[in-house]
């Protein structure tokens, strides 16, 4: 147990990220909240929302449920509780990212009215109040969990439960957000030929609901699970790697409470004075990561300065690598998907010869762009390794994942400018408006996109860690893993583990098509039968396609949530330790790579779209327009739905084979 001054240094982040957190909601929500037809689109959205969640959780609490069982008759109380309280956690993070952004959006487009920088100010901190709650909230619950149980097997029954919601609120929230979008889109913008957020369009406000529960209470709930794993993947591996010596368990705590300290700085100098608005973002970003560089080293010297085992400097240099690899993955994001650059620019050329050669060129890039992340990635690797064997791979991950709270700001700035932008076009705001919120949505589509690049190289090598932890179980009970080439199970593991992110995204792109086309024969029924519709005399039924996305996307999302859960445990119990340990290996090198492909290039495709419609190529309504709407459809269920989900399917898989542990031979 961890006592004295570390002691409340931790417990003072984790509350002072709470508090934080509340205060800016606090500041967000007396905000003004706009005319009455813009608080009835907000109390639209706000409502299906809700629905949405609370028929989720119904769902994963009855599975939940039956999980949280056979824990406690397999391991005992200790994990049977860690795993309700994971999954408690990272529900709780989702609902209260859902439930900030869809009040933030339409104060923000209330904001446009008066500028920029005001509009820019209310969306970054309704973000930033996800950012810190959800940070607040995993350290709290990894370190108290762990202060008054001691229990490991409980620790990692925490981060399963963590974890399993995430597979849920990435696939039902990215199910959820890209059918509709979708659906919307092709019967709105393509056959009725009417602008994006259209009040007419029947699935508009699905729609816009869409964003909130896939990219903010998705985004939420993946950071939270993230992040409690990197901790214990950490705590177990300095326990098995640094047996007996106490700090091994308060020195990666420790990270991540500073790192939590030096966001709540940092977020403090995002002020937006000019244009530059990914600039003012990456300030705040800026100042953290110079903080935390300064900080960890007197931290490390402090704590580990002692230990037998570690040259302190290393350790220090191993934190400072996951800071590094921060900044590399955001920079390298940014240019394969900012308007500003060449891949985007190539991408809407590509447009004006037509909408093939626009799918061909986005899934060039998609591929191209998965290349230097990877090398990014494994240069950390090896330099982590180097400094201090696999605990350096893990100090790497903690640190990454210590800046959560001001990421996860940014990530979730950007759904509340675009249902932003949404209400302003419903309600029929003046153009300046929307010359206010259009940047901000750009620059969100961006954020979106980095963060998930962060989020990717992150969950890559927080599973390292959990790999490297399943590895030394097996040492620490004197079996020592072999994984050679030369032996068929692990060949067989490694193809299977391969293939199980392909079946997965397959499964999660098929529901994405399914929910969209629902919602796609609703809208044309509504086009149809609702007289006036299109000349403004008549309302459309919104509810109905929000009800036919809801329900289409708690039913396609079990299966799949369930791949990363049964597969292991079949692979494990059949094939043994070995085969199971290159089943995580596949799954590892395949999902980086799906992963990564699929969330730069789908949201190439959808700055493409932006780029034009600022008035590059013919602008909007031009061929090149129409054939990148087609290229940004695409690649919807490619960034926001598929892509995402990998991230927590391969940490599951991770966590589920080391709770199998015992039961290998």
């Amino acid at each position: 147990m961890i006592t004295g001054y570390l002691n409340y240094f931790i417990w003072g982040a984790g509350g002072a990220a709470i508090i934080y957190g509340l205060i800016l909601a606090g500041w967000v929500l007396r905000l003004p909240s706009g005319d009455d037809k813009m608080k009835a689109i907000a109390s639209a959205i706000q409502e299906g929302a809700s629905a949405y969640l609370t028929r989720q959780y119904m769902v994963v609490a009855a599975i939940a449920a039956v999980l949280a069982v056979v824990l406690y008759f397999t391991f005992g109380i200790p994990s049977a509780t860690g795993f309700l309280i994971g999954a408690f956690l990272s529900a709780l993070a989702g609902f209260i990212g859902m439930n900030v952004s869809v009040r933030a959006n339409v104060r923000c487009a209330e904001a446009a009215k008066t500028g920029l920088a005001k509009a820019f100010d209310v969306a970054y901190k309704g973000g930033a109040v996800t950012g810190f709650l959800v940070a607040g909230l995993a350290l709290l619950a990894v370190y108290g969990f762990y202060q008054y149980t001691l229990d490991f097997k409980g620790l990692i029954a925490l981060g399963f439960g963590g974890s399993l919601i995430s597979v849920f609120a990435r696939l039902g929230g990215g199910i959820y957000t890209k059918g509709a979008d979708v659906g919307t889109d092709m019967v709105g913008k393509i056959e009725a030929g009417i602008p994006e957020d259209d009040a007419r369009n029947p699935g508009v406000i699905a729609d816009l609901v869409g964003d909130n529960v896939g990219d903010c209470a998705g985004m939420a709930a993946d950071i939270f699970e993230t992040f409690i794993v990197t901790a214990i993947a950490a705590i177990l591996l300095g326990q098995l790697l640094m047996p007996g010596y106490g700090r091994n368990v308060s020195y990666p705590m420790a990270i991540l409470a500073t790192a939590i300290y030096t966001s709540i700085v940092g977020s403090m100098f995002v002020k937006l004075t000019g244009k530059k608005i990914m600039t003012a973002l990456y300030m705040g970003l800026g100042v953290t990561v110079a903080l935390s560089a300064v900080l960890f080293y007197f931290l490390t010297m402090r704590i580990m300065g002692d230990n037998p085992w570690y040259s302190p400097l290393n350790l220090y240099l191993s934190a400072l690598i996951g800071l590094l690899v921060t900044a590399g993955m955001m920079v390298i994001t940014e240019y394969y998907t900012g308007t500003k650059f060449n891949p985007v620019k190539r991408l809407a050329q590509a447009c004006s010869t037509g909408h093939a050669t626009n799918v061909i060129a986005g899934l060039a890039l998609s591929m191209q762009s998965t290349f230097a992340p990877i090398i990014l990635i494994s240069a950390a690797i090896f330099a982590g390794h180097l400094l201090a064997g696999l605990y350096g791979i893990a100090l790497a991950a903690v640190a990454m994942l210590g800046l959560a709270g001001i990421v996860v700001a940014i990530d979730a700035f950007g759904p509340i400018t675009d249902n932003a932008g949404g209400i302003a076009e419903m309600a029929g705001l003046p153009e300046k408006v929307r010359d206010n919120t259009d940047p901000l949505d750009a620059v969100g589509n961006t954020t979106k996109a980095v963060t998930k690049g962060y989020a990717i190289a992150s969950a890559g090598l927080a599973a390292l860690v959990l790999f490297a932890a399943y590895s030394q179980e097996f040492a620490a009970m004197g079996k020592v893993l072999k994984f050679s080439l030369d032996d068929p199970l692990v060949i067989i593991g490694l193809f299977i583990g391969g293939a199980l992110p392909y079946i997965f995204a397959s499964f999660a792109m098929e529901a994405v098509g399914t929910a969209g086309a629902a919602v796609v024969e609703e809208v044309r029924r509504q086009f149809k039968k609702i007289k006036g519709i299109m000349e403004g005399t008549a309302k459309p039924d919104y509810a109905a396609a929000v009800k036919i996305v809801t329900k289409t996307a708690q039913r396609e999302m079990i299966v799949p949530a369930l791949i990363p859960v049964v597969v292991p445990v079949v692979v494990g119990i059949a094939l043994g330790p070995v085969a199971l340990g290159g089943l995580l290996m596949g799954t590892i090198i395949t999902g980086l790579f799906v992963a990564l492909s699929m969330t730069t290039g789908g949201a190439a495709w959808d700055n493409a779209k932006k780029y034009i419609e600022a008035g590059h190529m013919g602008g909007k309504g031009s061929p090149a327009h129409q054939a990148a709407v087609t290229g940004d459809t695409c690649g919807d269920p490619y960034k926001d739905t598929a892509g995402p989900a990998i991230n927590p399917m391969i940490k599951v898989a991770n966590i589920v084979a080391l709770l199998l542990v015992p039961f290998l031979k």
